[in-house]
């Protein structure tokens, strides 16, 4: 395609394309596809869009048309493809200027320029960056930002190459020189001041260079490894030594630090205990690890971590004093060591620390013995290097077992330092008694144990809030340990459960008042029942504090935690609770109330240690019921707890509750039960049986619309097996304690299903005894036996056809619950409860909730717990042998099979 000649032509035919009129368009956009595979003709494209005299629109189309043909015909292997020669052409001419005046046109522009750049660069266009880099510098505005505005395009389509060999170029072009380049901007800061506009700018570019080292560490750490060396050089250096003096600045010695931790931790480098197992890459990254942490460097490393960076600052030591709340909040987990100075040093020790803990032990160990005795007050430098050792040692507590006596050291040296009130040996009183928290849980006599509960006594009154704070923060993890022994902190209960609610009422801010609302609460859970003689005051407080609260839901989720820990140490005393806690309970799992979204989780387990707990049913515990129907409707992973609760309802009152809501909770049940998974069913179902045991001549009504579906999923062998095994339970509380509702039962079902009453009830004893192995618990198996053996004695033909099923069935019960005298030789039934026992609680178990009480008060109302099996089926056989006659009772026995009528006369002896 001549260019001069064609470039007329296509002017032409690219205005009609621009027309409105479709007599005009349509042909236009013809001849334009037919052009499409002609050499030249993106040549003349590019032409006019260029030619900044002619119209827009018709520019536009053909800026479009350009860029469709690059994804269309730019690469090699595509049909039509542009020849190399052209496109070297357009290349050229597509970066001559970057002076187009029209916003829309331009960005077209740097658009199409990425695409080609995706395909070409740096390979077949090597001056592209080079030409951008170059025009970004002029003084011309305009020119300044099309070079800015294709850079931006260029850079953001060369990120999304992921093909090998783009990564591989990138990998050598850019990763290679990034020690370098990092090298120039930290020395280019020295001339920068810290007010200058650029100097931000450099620090985020600097920060920028670091993230792609610790992104490619982190998704590619073998292909790292040729730059761990220089990555440990220069970190190290510019974090452990002088080299770094006047240019570094905090977050890039966090991600210098980063750099040095994730090569410390990283799996990718560690080989096997076995070295012949570990892949060359390991053992190649492992080596290089090792030159380089030699003793020297590593020793430096441990040294200046504790001496320089683990002191604390005078911004630290100001916040100390103008905000000792934010100062204890200020250095708290999770994620912050990628970004915060002070987490990410003692990270990065306790890393070092554990991987070359043999090298590093006797340094901490040299720096402990240079500590020992009283430190001088007035030597506030030397105070601040104790206790940074103090926290070093607190860190690395699970290394230094074997090392360190911490019991000699405790009694000798910490006991006496936390007994120094002087104000400015503050920081040591507070980094000791943390210490002994980091060391309670690894090494600490249970013997010492009375000395650091008078030690905690005293801290928790010291004038510093900090001190108190942090102290608080050690009784937590002392008696949370698992040596906790209550006999051992009874004695200090009082004063310190007095000492704990003053620090409560004395804080201000939220965290902190949810932290030490933590460690009551976990006081409160250890000690039970121990803590009701000193609860007045925090019961008193706490709906002042809820009130307070109103804008805080996580202080409000710890209240409800303490809560719950409240009632389970009050037990039945809990009522006492009800005015405050009931409409705290209301409002946290009532699901129209914005707060829920916070609260409802630990609202409603609150809700269930209080049903657990109660001694008796009140109104308005009934009244907040209501709540429950929107929580069965949302389906969530909270509906275990809610089934639990509507479970405490049916243990604490069956009657009143089901007179009032089992209408509607019996609805809720049937739409669970059409969307819930196999193991909600189950639940649910679950939820009916307990109220069947509960309440067997009211329940069975309140739940009558569910039983028509149990019923059907016994005839139809429901093919779950913890499905069917939960509908024979249900089944058997109704035929076994409701005969007469279970008749009216079959009845129905009888019609539904249009068939004879007896042919049904053959049909379900049938698939009972043949579906009996779906049940795995020895109370419903039992159940199942005295459920069928409660339909004899009968003269029904159906019942005397199903009569070897039912035996079966019975003596596997009796297999199951049976269990020999070895003195007498007779057996006896294991399941039966004749008196109750209140079983002693030792100190480590839970004393029995109300609820539990509850439920040992109905197993002695249990048939399955107070019936013999053994005496029942007797019974059950001799009326059917005085109903049929001797001759009728032994045909019906010859049904049975032989193994089984011998196993039955051994369990029968005696009778």
């Amino acid at each position: 395609m001549d260019l001069n000649s064609a470039s007329t032509v296509v002017l032409q035919v690219l205005t009609q394309a621009t027309s409105q009129d479709t007599a005009v368009l349509k042909p236009a956009e013809e001849q334009l596809k037919q052009w499409e595979t002609q050499p030249g003709f993106y040549s003349v494209l590019l032409n006019i869009f260029t030619n900044h005299t002619l119209d827009i629109n018709v520019r536009w189309l053909a800026v479009l048309y350009f860029k469709n043909g690059i994804d269309r015909y730019w690469r090699r292997v595509a049909p039509h493809a542009l020849s190399e020669e052209e496109k070297s052409t357009l290349r050229a001419g597509l970066i001559t200027n970057f002076n187009e005046p029209i916003n829309q046109i331009a960005t077209q522009i740097a658009v199409l320029i990425a695409k080609v750049a995706r395909l070409d660069c740096p390979r077949q266009w090597p001056e592209l960056i080079p030409t951008l880099i170059e025009s970004v510098k002029v003084q011309d505005d305009l020119r300044q930002h099309r070079a800015l505005l294709t850079f931006y395009h260029v850079t953001k389509t060369l990120a999304s190459k992921r093909l090998a060999a783009d990564r591989k170029l990138f990998y050598d072009g850019f990763l290679h020189g990034i020690f370098e380049r990092l090298k120039q901007f930290l020395e280019c800061s020295r001339s920068i001041g810290t007010d200058n506009v650029c100097r931000d700018r450099l620090e985020k570019t600097i920060i920028l260079f670091t993230k792609v080292l610790l992104d490619f560490l982190d998704q590619h750490p073998f292909s790292f490894t040729p730059l761990i060396q220089r990555s440990l050089e220069f970190s190290v250096s510019y974090v452990f030594t002088e080299v770094g003096e006047g240019v570094t600045f905090e977050r890039f010695i966090v991600q210098c630090m980063n750099l040095i931790k994730m090569i410390v931790k990283n799996y990718a480098y560690k080989p096997s205990k076995n070295f012949e197992d570990s892949s060359p890459e390991t053992l190649e990254a492992h080596k290089i690890k090792m030159t380089f942490f030699t003793y020297p460097t590593l020793t430096e490393i441990c040294r200046r971590l504790v001496s320089h960076y683990f002191l604390l600052t005078e911004e630290e030591l100001t916040m100390w004093e103008e905000d000792p709340e934010g100062f204890t909040v200020e250095e708290t987990g999770g994620d912050s060591w990628k970004y915060s100075l002070r987490p990410c040093t003692e990270v990065l020790f306790i890393d070092i620390f554990h991987e070359y803990n043999q090298t590093l032990t006797p340094v901490l160990l040299e720096m402990m013995q240079t500590l020992q005795g009283p430190t001088n007050v007035e030597d506030m430098n030397a105070l601040l290097i104790k206790d940074a050792v103090y926290n070093a040692v607190g860190l690395a507590a699970y290394e230094l077992f074997d090392s360190v006596d911490f019991d000699q050291w405790f009694k000798n040296q910490l006991l006496p330092e936390l007994q120094v009130i002087h104000n400015r040996y503050k920081p040591l009183r507070r980094r000791v008694i943390w210490l002994i928290g980091q060391w309670i849980s690894v090494k600490f006599k249970s013997d010492l144990r009375p000395m650091l509960y008078e030690a905690i006594c005293n801290l928790l009154q010291d004038q510093d809030l900090v001190v108190r704070i942090e102290t608080a923060t050690t009784l937590k993890l002392t008696v949370d340990d698992f040596e906790f022994r209550t006999d051992q902190f009874l004695p200090y209960l009082e004063t310190v459960f007095t000492l704990l609610f003053q620090l409560l009422q004395q804080v201000t801010e939220c965290d902190t008042k949810m932290h030490v609302l933590h460690v009551l609460s976990c006081v409160i859970e250890r000690v039970n029942m121990q803590i009701r003689p000193y609860v007045g005051c925090l019961v008193q407080y706490l709906p002042l504090l809820w009130k307070q609260s109103e804008e805080h839901n996580m202080l409000r989720c710890a209240i409800l935690t303490t809560l719950i820990h409240l009632v389970q140490g009050l037990g039945a005393d809990s009522k006492n609770l009800y005015p405050f806690l009931l409409p705290v309970i209301q409002l946290s799992t009532d699901v129209s109330q914005p707060p829920h979204v916070y609260l409802l989780e630990d609202g409603l387990e609150l809700w269930l240690v209080t049903l657990e707990n109660s001694p008796c049913i009140t109104p308005e515990l009934l009244r907040i019921f209501q709540n429950m129907s929107p929580l069965l409707e949302l389906s969530s992973e909270s509906l275990r707890t809610c089934f639990k609760i509507i479970n405490g309802y049916i243990f604490l009152s069956s009657t009143e509750f089901l007179q009032t809501y089992a209408v509607g909770l019996c609805q809720s049940f049937c739409e669970l039960l059409n969307e819930i998974t196999t193991e909600g069913q189950v639940q649910v179902l679950k939820v009916v049986e307990n109220a069947l045991k509960v309440n067997p001549v009211l329940s069975p009504q309140m739940f009558q619309p569910i039983l028509p579906c149990v019923f059907r999923g016994i005839i139809e062998g429901e093919r779950y097996p913890v499905v069917m095994s939960t509908y024979l339970g249900v089944m058997g509380r109704v035929l076994l304690q409701n005969t007469s509702f279970f008749s009216s039962l079959l009845n129905e079902m009888a019609h539904k299903f249009n068939q004879e009453m007896d042919q049904l009830l053959g049909n379900m004893i049938e698939m009972w005894v043949d579906r009996m192995d779906n049940i795995t618990q020895p109370e419903r198996r039992k159940l199942s036996a005295l459920a069928l053996l409660s339909l004899l004695p009968s003269d029904n033909s159906v019942i005397q056809d199903k009569f070897c099923g039912i035996i079966n069935i019975s003596v596997e019960g009796l297999h199951d619950v049976m269990t020999e005298d070895p003195e007498t030789g007779t057996y006896k039934d294991c399941m039966l409860m004749s008196h109750l026992e209140e079983p002693k609680v030792t100190e480590d178990e839970e004393p029995p909730t109300e609820q539990d009480k509850r439920k040992k008060m109905l197993a002695l109302k249990d048939p399955v717990h107070t019936v013999s099996l053994q005496q029942f089926i007797y019974e059950k056989l001799k009326a059917q042998q005085e109903l049929l006659g001797e001759q009728g009772f032994q045909s019906l026995m010859e049904t049975v099979d032989t193994e089984i009528v011998t196993q039955l006369q051994e369990f029968l002896q005696g009778f």
